[in-house]
């Protein structure tokens, strides 16, 4: 090992993360590095989950002991040892947890500038007096609007929205909002123990009555007798009644699950506040002015637009003018970096959850760029996620920018753009799962072209000329519009049905709201099918296997065992989710959590059934030779084999196979699964239902995470969509798959404000002649290849 400290390598060796195979490699720092290869093949493991994760272990080491407790560490990776490696910073894709207060500007920490501003060198009304920054926050107690608490606008709801058929009684379920199964029950037993008759129709009540059981702020107590039930002794208990209207309006504002509030949300109304009008802060920090506008109208803007009234006013006589123009030149210069990466259409208010995970990860990335480190490494998840071509070229400008002040830039990517301008690329696989994990090549981008078993090798250096197709003609059209919402203003679409239709357009343009608009309109080919890249499940317990329903078919052969017909085990027995079959040490997770008292919780295999998630007794019951736990423990593709005389497992497991997912292990927990592999997994359930009837098939970026050998695969599973009826969608950035598709809608011909409308419409071909798109000259080489 080279141990000097001029050695100017980061050197791994020995790393053995997921599905890595003891890989040792050698990557230069001050260097732009890109990680190739296909998905799953282990390259994410190698950047991510090897190299970062052992630099902010290391840095954890340096912290004092009980700080450490405080933070969410993340465990040791499996490798041997690395030198030469500096401090890291990652930007990954993943977003934390929805909330409505985090915008645009608290990612960017823009906003606290603006406050600032406002504070120091704002225009306040005649004798007001001057405010602290916090005041000019939504988001604390001294600046929030009292009546909507900071957020602009109040929910609420109305009898027409809780009942929707008063038709119905009660008991029949007229009261819409309220929750199902015991809950429902509960409040229904509540009222009728209250006295009022949950028999009659809904319409029949007295208007005080109805009143009171949807509005009212009491929550009385009350002695329930619950019916009794074939042989069930059910004992009286206290019930406590809650309003429908307080029921959805805690729902709304309190449940993590997005489920819950996307049900709440469908029995409230929303207005802007009455009381700030939309503004979400005091009527004193709302009268404060800077360059004639208060700061909720600044925050407004699109930050090009935000840019040139700072510029503008930092240079206006008032109270404060070198604050102004200090504060004013500093916010100019940080907006400049957000908009030099394709965002500068977005406002300073824009809620993060309406944000792509493509834009999110620039807006941080753009933070970076502020932050002037030196000697640091950059971990980047797919930076040109979500980018237009037109865009991914300004991010090229960005990294560059990055490597020049002394950093390394390791990259995690798929785009061929940026794997062609690395100055190192690590290719890794051949394949995915156990037939990757090796490092093929590392060294310069064109030493590439001496390593035969790459698959990134033939897309990067002697690209295949596409097959020509005929375009398709279609059985009818699917109209949506007017459409207005985000920067849509009253626009109409078509789409033609029984094709394959890419939207395209610059990241802002309202691809994606164009899209989110027709899946919610029911069509005449029914309510349309979204596909998304959003994790299957959240925790480990969720895997391939349940989410596709394939563990139901493979429980049940169980049961018909001869073992377990004479032990009378019941499917629920071979399930690691509920107390029977499971190891009840670790609950069938498979392991437990150590707490070391300094240190990061670390997992080790359970001591008592090693891993397998079962008790001896379920794993003494054999199907085929293969306990329960070994069945979980096999691939997609063995798997196939040994299901092979199973209709009901083979149809879901050749599904998984033509999706290109034969790597995956059935049991392989959701949390482990990558945002493309999800989406597959999700394709491959839908492609394994019998759809009679054709239905529309709604894709936003499918090809996001995937590289050019696992696009093929899945344009070959669209194409076959196309082909047996159907009609599919993507919003997409991929010029390959936009040429290949059968019509093209793109919006444009900017983002934000400068977006917006349909530029082109019509077949591929067509559409690379527009003059307005700036789509249309990317879409013009890619026809050309």
């Amino acid at each position: 090992m080279h141990d000097s400290p001029h050695d100017p390598y980061v050197r791994v060796r020995g790393a053995r993360e997921h599905n890595l195979d003891g890989v040792d490699v050698d990557i230069p720092r001050d260097a732009l590095v890109v990680f190739t290869g296909v998905s799953g093949s282990g390259k994410s493991s190698l950047a991510f989950g090897t190299i970062y994760a052992e630099a902010q272990r290391r840095y954890f080491e340096s912290i004092a002991p009980y700080a450490r407790r405080l933070i969410h560490q993340v465990g040791a990776p499996v490798v041997g040892e690395i030198t030469g490696l500096p401090p890291a910073v990652s930007l990954e894709q993943r977003r934390s947890s929805p909330n409505a207060r985090s915008s645009v500007g608290t990612v960017t920490t823009l906003s606290n500038s603006l406050r600032m501003l406002f504070s120091r060198a704002g225009r306040y009304p005649a004798g007001a007096e001057r405010l602290d920054s916090d005041a000019f926050s939504p988001n604390t107690a001294a600046g929030a609007c009292p009546s909507c608490h900071g957020l602009g606008r109040v929910h609420d709801t109305s009898e027409e929205l809780l009942v929707p058929d008063p038709d119905l009684s009660i008991r029949q379920g007229a009261v819409a909002a309220w929750p199902g199964a015991w809950q429902g029950k509960n409040l229904r037993d509540v009222l009728d123990a209250l006295g009022h008759d949950v028999d009659r129709p809904w319409r029949e009540l007295p208007a005080k009555d109805r009143e009171w059981i949807l509005f009212t702020d009491e929550q009385p107590v009350v002695t329930v007798h619950p019916v009794r039930e074939a042989g069930r002794i059910q004992r009286p208990y206290q019930g406590t009644y809650t309003s429908a209207r307080r029921y959805v309006l805690r729902t709304f504002s309190d449940s993590k699950s997005t489920s819950l509030r996307a049900k709440a949300e469908s029995f409230l109304t929303s207005a802007p506040c009455p009381v700030c009008g939309g503004g979400r802060l005091r009527p004193e920090a709302l009268a404060v002015t800077f360059a004639g506008r208060s700061i909720a109208e600044l925050a407004a803007l699109p930050l090009t637009a935000l840019s040139g009234v700072l510029a503008a006013g930092a240079g206006e006589p008032g109270d404060g003018t070198e604050t102004a123009r200090v504060l004013g030149e500093d916010l100019v210069a940080r907006i400049a970096t957000v908009t030099e990466l394709g965002l500068g259409y977005l406002s300073l208010d824009r809620a993060t959850p309406t944000l792509s995970n493509g834009e999110l990860q620039r807006l941080r990335l753009a933070t970076q760029l502020r932050s002037g480190l030196f000697g640091v490494v950059y971990v980047l998840d797919e930076p040109s996620a979500g980018l237009h071509p037109a865009d991914t070229e300004a991010l090229l400008v960005v990294l560059d920018r990055l490597k020049a002040t002394g950093n390394s830039v390791f990259v995690v990517e798929h785009h061929l753009d940026v794997v062609r301008h690395a100055d190192w690329l690590v290719d890794v696989g051949p394949g995915a799962g156990t037939h990757g994990g090796r490092v093929l090549h590392s060294g310069p981008p064109e030493g590439l072209a001496d390593v035969p078993e790459s698959a990134t090798r033939r897309f990067l250096l002697d690209p295949a000329p596409a097959p020509v197709r005929e375009v398709r003609e279609p059985s009818g059209w699917l109209r949506t519009g007017p459409v207005t919402r985000h920067n849509l203003r009253g626009v109409e679409a078509a789409f033609p049905l029984g094709a394959l239709t890419a939207v395209t357009g610059v990241s802002g343009s309202g691809k994606s709201t164009l899209v989110g608009a027709l899946t919610e309109e029911p069509s005449g080919a029914g309510r349309p099918v979204t596909v998304d890249q959003r994790p299957i499940g959240r925790t480990p317990r969720s895997n391939l296997a349940t989410y596709t329903g394939l563990f139901d078919v493979v429980r049940k052969l169980f049961t018909e065992t001869e073992e377990a017909r004479a032990r009378g085990y019941k499917a629920g027995r071979f399930s690691f989710n509920v107390a029977g079959g499971r190891c009840e040490t670790c609950q069938g997770e498979g392991f437990v959590s150590v707490e070391l008292l300094f240190l990061p919780s670390t997992y080790a295999p359970c001591p008592d059934c090693h891993g397998a998630r079962y008790n001896p007794e379920t794993l003494q019951v054999r199907l085929r030779g293969l306990t329960i736990a070994e069945v979980l423990d096999l691939t997609v593709e063995s798997a196939a084999a040994f299901f092979g005389g199973t209709p009901a497992a083979a149809r879901s497991l050749r599904t998984l196979l033509d999706v290109g997912l034969g790597h995956l292990r059935l049991g392989q927990p959701a949390t482990e699964l990558s945002g493309g592999e999800a989406q597959r997994i999700k394709l491959a359930t839908e492609l394994q239902r019998p759809h009679r009837s054709p239905t529309v098939y709604v894709l936003d970026e499918p090809t996001t995470g995937l590289h050019p050998a696992d696009v093929e695969v899945l344009m070959r599973q669209l194409n076959g969509l196309v082909d047996a009826g159907h009609t599919v969608i993507v919003v997409e950035h991929d010029m390959d798959v936009v040429a290949a598709a059968d019509w093209v809608v793109d919006l444009g011909p900017g983002g934000g404000d400068e977006g917006g409308r349909v530029v082109a419409a019509g077949p591929p071909a067509e559409v690379a002649r527009s003059r307005e798109s700036r789509t249309a000259p990317y879409l013009a080489r890619a026809l050309a290849e």
